[in-house]
């Protein structure tokens, strides 16, 4: 600035009535800088044009800046000019050597601009007057202080009063939508059912933006169907802004025709992750930045309890699997029958699943096959299947678990469960016991994309506690057979024997029983050796096996005596069944042997009969079959 040889200052205060701000806030916040620099201008040349007229033959230069030293306008000559210059300009006139001594008038003018809440510091105008004159006379400080500053203020305070006005409308719009911004985020914190909360996110957000269109997308699934909620289209990433938005995790605004915001794309965020996108967009007029501000900190408050909400669900899940689980081992513990395990597995997964059928196939190694062993649908019942075939097959080769979400739209795999079912969703698990596959689980329904990823998961936990139920099943039925089973032959155990004879005596009406002894036997094993003795046994108990029914019990009565009992067989009936075996031991045994038959029976018409007894009876007619030349069938 000038020294004080060169100039001099002089300056006129005017109070304000409000407290100001040094800065000009966004256009929705206060009177905007053009408006505020027009109405600056106007005064200036209506003051300007008063002012002028008292000496006309003084050349000079009015010059006006605003606080930020910026020129506002330039009165030159009579005319008046406007230009870019900056308050350098001014700096360098007062700063120049002048030719003859100037006179600086320099007027502060403090002006309401914006209301008390927005206040900050205070904006200052500068008038400034280069002349040659040595000597202001002191009309020009009455024109400044007492026609140009009353009439800026009231050019001021008049625009100010209708800015106020739509400013207070717009504060007590913004102070609502905070309030009900609170309010939702107050609500959305405590719900914890995650369809609460979508629920809840979209009435909200539709009671604070009426005029908007508002769209929810999720990424994970939604069976609720009264929840309006849109897919995310992962195939057109660039071009979709609510995909970008999901992907990057951050807010995306996209802009009109003419520049003015049309739709934003919020993410509801989480601390682990992004589960969702709010798509807001307007037809007519344009989004305001305070609205994507508050659109945002809604997001963000959905995101998170959205989250909370979903891992609420998922330990309520997780403690409903546990106990389930527990159940269902507990349940399928209490049978050391297959056949009840089965069952009772395929009646539990339709509940649990709230599926249409379930189909369960154990692999039998002897056959090499998959033998359903229970299901809810008749045409699979007693079907067996190859190991490779449909998705059993890819169950067994694989070792893993699979999900159909629309059989029919692809059908590639050939499937007698879902043919015969009309299904259209399946799930499917194997039954692992000790590192192998002994079976596969099936479960469908009619319905596409009926099963979630959830129960995939389950049925899988559950698939292998049904293979350690069936594990201990197998492992108890094996034990009780090695007790009740000969080691050697295959045949029964005579304790077995004796029981079953026990009970049969019990409900039957009759019943028969063979003893049959090898011939020479003794001579067979000084001749051959024990390994062909026991050789000629196991033919002999094989042949027996094949002569006799599922229901007969065969028995090894001790050393080289096998026995039979024939429930409900009449003694005419026992006789043909002796003959066939003994024919059959005499043309198929190798080395050749013959065997002797002693037979038995009782009716319940006769006296009763105990077990001993009728084994005495047996074993006198063997005796006499021995006797009389062996080879034979004799009847006690």
């Amino acid at each position: 600035m000038a020294t004080e040889n060169k100039s001099a200052y002089y300056s006129v205060e005017i109070e304000p009535k409000f407290k100001l701000s040094c800065e000009f806030l966004p256009s929705d916040k206060g009177m905007e800088e053009r408006s505020f620099h027009i109405l600056l201008k106007e005064s200036f040349r209506c003051w300007a044009e008063q002012v002028t007229g008292m000496d006309p033959d003084t050349p000079r230069t009015l010059l006006f800046c605003d606080g930020n030293g910026r020129l506002i306008a330039l009165f030159e000559s009579g005319s008046l000019i406007e230009s870019g210059t900056s308050f350098d300009f001014l700096e360098r006139e007062l700063g120049r050597e002048p030719a003859a001594a100037e006179a600086v008038l320099m007027t502060k003018v403090r002006a309401p601009l914006v209301p008390v809440e927005c206040a900050r510091n205070g904006i200052v105008a500068m008038i400034g007057l280069l002349t040659s004159d040595e000597e202001l006379p002191s009309s020009w400080f009455h024109a400044i202080s007492l026609s140009f500053v009353p009439h800026l203020k009231w050019n001021l305070e008049k625009q100010l009063a209708a800015v106020t006005a739509i400013e207070k409308q717009q504060l007590e719009i913004e102070t609502k939508k905070r309030d009900l911004l609170y309010q939702a985020a107050e609500k959305l914190h405590s719900l914890i059912d995650v369809e609460s909360i979508l629920t809840e996110l979209i009435a909200r957000l539709r009671a604070l933006f009426p005029a908007a269109s508002i769209d929810l997308l999720l990424s994970q699934d939604n069976h609720s169907s009264s929840i309006p909620v849109k897919p995310l289209n992962f195939m057109r990433v660039e071009e979709d802004i609510c995909t970008r938005s999901f992907m990057e995790g951050r807010e995306i605004v996209a802009h009109g025709s003419v520049g003015f915001i049309k739709e934003a794309a919020l993410p509801l965020v989480g601390n682990q992750g992004v589960y969702g996108v709010i798509h807001f967009s307007v037809i007519a007029g344009e989004i305001p930045s305070s609205d994507i501000q508050m659109l945002s900190a809604l997001a963000r408050t959905a995101g998170t309890a959205f989250e909370n909400a979903k891992l609420y669900e998922q330990s309520n899940v997780l403690v409903s699997e546990l106990r389930l689980i527990n159940e269902i081992t507990k349940r399928l513990n209490q049978s050391l029958q297959l056949n009840e395990i089965f069952n009772f597995a395929s009646t539990e997964l339709i509940k649990i699943f709230d599926a249409d059928f379930c189909c369960i196939l154990q692999l039998d190694r002897e056959c090499g096959k998959l033998v359903v062993q229970a299901t809810n649908l008749p045409a699979l019942v007693n079907e067996s299947f190859s190991p490779d075939y449909g998705f059993s097959g890819i169950v067994v080769e694989t070792k893993e678990a699979l999900i159909i979400s629309d059989y029919w739209s692809n059908p590639k795999v050939q499937s007698k469960l879902m043919e015969k079912s009309k299904s259209r969703s399946l799930i499917a698990s194997p039954i692992i016991v000790n590192g192998d596959v002994v079976g596969v689980v099936l479960v469908t329904h009619q319905l596409p994309s009926f099963f979630s990823y959830e129960n995939y998961k389950l049925l899988q936990v559950l698939s292998s506690h049904i293979g350690l139920a069936i594990a201990n099943a197998s492992l108890h039925n094996e034990v009780k057979r090695m007790v009740i089973t000969d080691n050697l032959t295959g045949l029964y155990e005579r304790h077995y024997l004796d029981e079953q004879v026990n009970l049969h005596q019990k409900k039957d009406f009759c019943g028969s029983l063979i003893v049959v002894d090898i011939d020479n036997f003794k001579s067979v094993n000084d001749t051959f050796g024990h390994q062909i003795g026991d050789k000629i046994l196991i033919q002999v108990s094989a042949i027996i096996r094949t002569c006799i029914r599922d229901t007969d019990i065969a028995a090894r009565w001790g050393g080289e005596e096998l026995a039979i009992y024939l429930p409900q067989v009449s003694r005419d009936q026992s006789v043909r069944i002796a003959e066939r075996i003994r024919s059959r031991v005499v043309n198929e045994t190798e080395p050749e042997v013959t065997v002797s038959c002693g037979l038995s029976d009782w009716h319940w018409q006769d006296d009763k009969i105990s077990v001993e007894s009728l084994f005495y009876r047996s074993d006198m007619a063997l005796y006499k079959a021995k006797h009389e030349g062996k080879n034979q069938i004799k009847f006690g």
